[in-house]
C-alpha cells in the first residue's frame, strides 16, 4: 500500500517574485491499494508528473510523507526505493550511445540468461533479433525506445510500478497492445501500476480514474464520474478542505 499524507513540492517563484515560492503539489492526501490499476490525469502543467516523480523520489518531499508498506519513505533515495520493488518509466527515456538494449536488460535486472532476457522481450512484444543488440541511442525510433523502456521496467518484477505518458511519441497502432500489455503484467504480477496519460485507452482500462489540478486531486473514481471534469476542467475548484467530505470528488 501507498499512502500520500498531507504531500507538498514547492519551489521559488520566478526572479521577478524573488522570495515567493510555489506549490507545485498543494496538500494531496490519497492511497493506493495494491493490485490495482491507476490511471492520474488532468491539464498540462497540474503537477501530474511531479507527483509521480515525488513518488519516485526524483523529486524532494517538501512537506508531508509517503508511506509504502507501512515505512515512511520520504527521505530514501531513488535507489533505496528501487531496492523496496518501486520502478519508473520516463516519459522521455534515455538513450545510451555504445550500450545495446542486451547490456541494459542485464544491468537493469542483474540476469545474464539469455533464454531469460529473450523471455522479456517477448513478453513486451519485441522481436529479440532485430531488438536484442541494438544500440539504445538516437537512431531509435519513439515507439522502439518506449518498448525497451517498458521492458527494462517490467524486467525488474517491481511491486509499484509507475509509467510517466507512456503513449508519448508512438503511433496509434501501439497504444491498444500497451494497455492491454499493462492489464496484464498487472494481472500476473499483483503490482500496483500507476499511468500518468492524457490518452483515453489508458483511462478506460484503470480502476481508478485520478484527475489532478492546480497541484490538488479534483477527482477519484471510475471514468464514469470523471468525464464531467475531463470534458470541461473549468469545473475543478476546491472548497477550503476535504478533510471528512464524503464526496468522492471533492469539488464543486
Amino acid at each position: 500500500m501507498l499512502e500520500l499524507k498531507n504531500l507538498y513540492f514547492t519551489v521559488p517563484e520566478s526572479e521577478e517574485n524573488s522570495g515567493g515560492s510555489r506549490n507545485i503539489i498543494d496538500g494531496i492526501n490519497f492511497t493506493f491499494d495494491d493490485g490495482k490499476f491507476y490511471a492520474i490525469t488532468g491539464p498540462n502543467g497540474s503537477g501530474k508528473t511531479s507527483l509521480a516523480k515525488l513518488i519516485m523520489g526524483i523529486n524532494p518531499v517538501s512537506k508531508g510523507s509517503i508511506i509504502y508498506d507501512g515505512v515512511d519513505i520520504s527521505a530514501l533515495t531513488i535507489t533505496e526505493r528501487a531496492g523496496a520493488g518501486i520502478a519508473y518509466s520516463f516519459q522521455q527515456p534515455a538513450r545510451f550511445k555504445g550500450i545495446t538494449f542486451r547490456d541494459l536488460l542485464m544491468i537493469a535486472t542483474g540476469i545474464d540468461d539469455e533464454n531469460k532476457i529473450l523471455n522479456i522481450l517477448k513478453r513486451v512484444g519485441i522481436c529479440p533479433l532485430s531488438f536484442l543488440d541494438k544500440e539504445v541511442d538516437a537512431k531509435l525510433s519513439g515507439g522502439e525506445i518506449k518498448k525497451i523502456e517498458l521492458a527494462t521496467t517490467i524486467a525488474a518484477n517491481p511491486k509499484l510500478a509507475i509509467y510517466d505518458e507512456p503513449d508519448t511519441g508512438i503511433d496509434l497502432w501501439t497504444i491498444g497492445p500497451m494497455v492491454s500489455l499493462l492489464k496484464k503484467e498487472l494481472a500476473e504480477s499483483k503490482a500496483t501500476t500507476i499511468v500518468v496519460s492524457h490518452n483515453r485507452s489508458f483511462l478506460e482500462a484503470a480502476d481508478i480514474v485520478i484527475i489532478i489540478n492546480s497541484g490538488r486531486i479534483a477527482y477519484s473514481g471510475n471514468l464514469e464520474g470523471a468525464m464531467p471534469l475531463l470534458d470541461d476542467l473549468s469545473v475543478c475548484t476546491y472548497r477550503d478542505s476535504c478533510e471528512g467530505d464524503s464526496d468522492a470528488g471533492c469539488y464543486r
